[in-house]
């Protein structure tokens, strides 16, 4: 199939969405599918041949954090280029709800559409007042994805439709083989952190109030942090008898981020909300590292309800703090933690997720293309194949 795919985000800006997006592109090229991502960028950026640019991103406030999107005459332009030149037997639109450039193309796009569904916020007031914009575009949808139920919930009760649920995707085995990093770890245990540092909803506070609680309990235990943001205002922030305990990856590569999870006894999500899936507490699973995670809904779920996986309550430290020295104490637990996790952690391979996103690219082009009004300078114009 000749495949287009929109990706909302900035692609040099790394997001969970864009893993998504070229995990899935590479997975469907190496299947013998022809690929194309329109994604937002600058001109002048390296990025992979199957990446299509459609202009500078700005920073715009968007589902609880900073998100670099394009929307314009500029990126319209290149839209409609792109789709015109790449003769595509389906459009893949993620986020298609995002002021970016899915709106464009669904309003563009003559072939059939497939979209997903990645966020799990209420409803928003600007989502509210692009409603109309919104239900006009999407009636150009054939098929609809969600990432997780509590996305598909969202979806049902705010914009309409009935999707089908499919998780984001990973490569288990590249995380199994994953090797740890001796330097990275504490002689007492090792706990770790994957996060955007200044987003509060991924609950990097939440974790260091409760670190001096887990490095008084546990002598020798280091936590490692990885992820962007102005690590010498947060280690101002950290007790300075454990701050030296506390080891500042930076932005890591995914090879970084494998070896990180590897190295780890225990992976922290200490997350408070926004957040529809959780990917990265399954790759924690697939690389063999058990998994402490706020009781979100969407984590719940991807622990199968504390089965594969230890819940706290959200928000609190000193809950937190308690399961993580538990766990440390307890290294039977741990055992019992990873290998109920190494075979759940399978539903989630590419090799399955792939395929069923190829079962409803092939649905949708069968049905073929649907009609709709679509908004165009001013007046609607009545499109159809």
């Amino acid at each position: 199939m000749k495949i287009g795919m929109v990706c909302p985000y900035s692609w040099d800006v790394p997001g969970g969405v864009q893993v998504h997006i070229r995990d899935l592109a590479e997975e469907l090229m190496a299947r013998g599918h022809d690929v194309s991502v329109l994604a937002p960028g600058d001109d002048d950026t390296d990025l992979p041949e199957y990446i299509a640019q459609a202009g500078r991103a700005v920073p715009i406030r968007y589902n609880g954090s900073v998100a670099r999107l394009t929307f314009g005459p500029v990126s319209a332009s290149r839209v409609r280029r792109w789709l015109a030149d790449g003769h595509f037997d389906v459009v893949h639109v993620h986020e298609p709800a995002s002021p970016s450039l899915g709106l464009l193309a669904l309003w563009w796009s003559d072939v059939p559409v497939v979209a997903t569904f990645h966020q799990a916020n209420p409803r928003s007031r600007a989502m509210s007042a692009a409603f109309g914009i919104l239900q006009s575009a999407f009636e150009k949808i054939s098929a609809r994805i969600a990432v997780s139920e509590e996305a598909r919930i969202l979806l049902v009760q705010h914009l309409g439709g009935d999707p089908v649920l499919i998780p984001n995707g990973l490569h288990v085995q590249r995380f199994a083989a994953a090797q740890p990093r001796p330097e990275w770890r504490g002689s007492g245990g090792t706990l770790s952190f994957l996060g955007r540092l200044d987003e509060p909803r991924k609950g990097l506070p939440v974790l260091l109030e409760a670190w001096p609680m887990i490095h008084d309990a546990v002598p020798g235990v280091r936590l490692l942090v990885a992820g962007r943001g102005d690590v010498a205002e947060i280690r101002r922030t950290i007790p300075s008898n454990c701050r030296d305990d506390v080891l500042f990856l930076g932005g890591v590569s995914d090879e970084d981020k494998a070896s990180m999870l590897a190295t780890s006894d225990l992976y922290v999500a200490p997350h408070t909300g926004g957040e529809s899936f959780g990917i990265v507490l399954a790759e924690a699973m697939a690389a063999g590292t058990p998994v402490l995670a706020s009781e979100l809904v969407a984590f719940r779920a991807v622990l199968d309800d504390g089965r594969v996986g230890e819940l706290f309550p959200l928000g609190d430290a000193s809950a937190l703090a308690k399961a993580a020295i538990d766990l440390l104490g307890d290294p039977a637990r741990l055992a019992e933690l990873r290998t109920g996790a190494s075979e759940w952690v399978r539903r989630y391979d590419w090799d399955t997720v792939a395929g069923e996103i190829l079962a409803v690219y092939q649905m949708a082009a069968a049905a073929g293309p649907r009609q709709t009004s679509v908004p165009l300078t001013g007046r609607l114009r009545r499109t159809n194949r």
